[in-house]
């Protein structure tokens, strides 16, 4: 099959090009998704795109919705038509942030959306677009890796800078490996193209759950550090200009049936990200 990545300069996407090293891959600079001409013009001779592209500034989009929606949500409507009307089939990255954060349970992939901040409602518009459009929507959450900057690698650094390192303990999400969702996303993207999986929301994150204070510690752990240097603190010790989810816990059940499996326990998949992360990191 011929893939496109667009968003192929980022962590995910970086990662998706190493397991599709024959795919064409699209960074910013090289596909503007926000250019309807020129994504006409990249779909052609394409099977499968996976798109990987967005704005991520969560922040940032709060002083400006307006821009962070004309990427993640009008773009993402263009790209969506666009495959639909070559038939390509489109695989797009949406966020934990369509949800509130409120509940006690996890997230049924068809659950109420009702985003807290405007990078949430941002993506809303794109997965809402795709949706219609009989496309793939894949939400993840807490992403970290090999490239780019992320909570673990941010983690490693505070423990080599600082004796002790704050961090909140009363959000509750699914650290997730970005190398392990690409494995998850090409095996969608070959089921999907094949017809054996229907258009729809999915969750490409880790099973279980941990709170990011948690995560810090296991961090520490796989490196050999004390855990005990890291401290529990709460949201408000750290304000924002974007609330955050307080519950970011995706349920998997949409990928029964599909022959797909859901992605391991955060635990273990951490465990095995880190033979990789330390090394990578010197």
């Amino acid at each position: 099959m011929r893939w496109l990545i667009t968003g192929a300069g980022g962590m995910l996407g970086r990662d998706l090009c190493a397991l599709l090293p024959s795919a064409v891959a699209a960074t910013h600079a090289d596909l503007d998704i926000t250019d309807p001409a020129a994504v006409r013009s990249a779909l052609k001779f394409v099977d499968v795109v996976v798109n990987a592209a967005a704005w991520t500034d969560v922040d940032g989009a709060e002083v400006d919705e307006a821009a962070a929606t004309a990427v993640n949500g009008h773009a993402v409507a263009g790209l969506a038509t666009a495959c639909r009307q070559t038939q390509v089939v489109l695989i797009h990255l949406s966020t934990d942030y369509v949800f509130n954060g409120r509940a006690t349970r996890p997230y049924a992939e068809r659950g109420l959306a009702n985003p807290v901040n405007a990078y949430g409602r941002s993506k809303l518009v794109g997965e809402r677009a795709v949706l219609a459009a009989g496309g793939y929507v894949v939400r993840t959450a807490w992403l970290y890796g090999v490239h780019g900057r992320n909570f673990v690698s941010t983690m490693l650094r505070l423990a080599a800078q600082r004796e002790t390192v704050d961090v909140v303990t009363d959000q509750h999400g699914q650290p997730t490996w970005s190398k392990a969702l690409a494995g998850q996303l090409v095996t969608l993207g070959e089921r999907a193209a094949a017809g054996f999986v229907r258009p729809g929301a999915y969750h490409g994150t880790a099973s279980g759950e941990t709170t990011w204070y948690g995560l810090a510690k296991a961090v520490f752990d796989e490196a050999g550090l004390d855990p005990a240097r890291v401290r529990p603190v709460t949201t408000a010790r750290f304000p924002r200009p974007a609330p955050r989810p307080l519950y970011s816990v995706l349920g998997h059940e949409g990928w029964t049936g599909t022959g797909i499996d859901p992605l391991p326990n955060w635990r273990s998949m951490l465990s095995e990200a880190m033979k990789e992360i330390l090394p990578a990191l010197g």
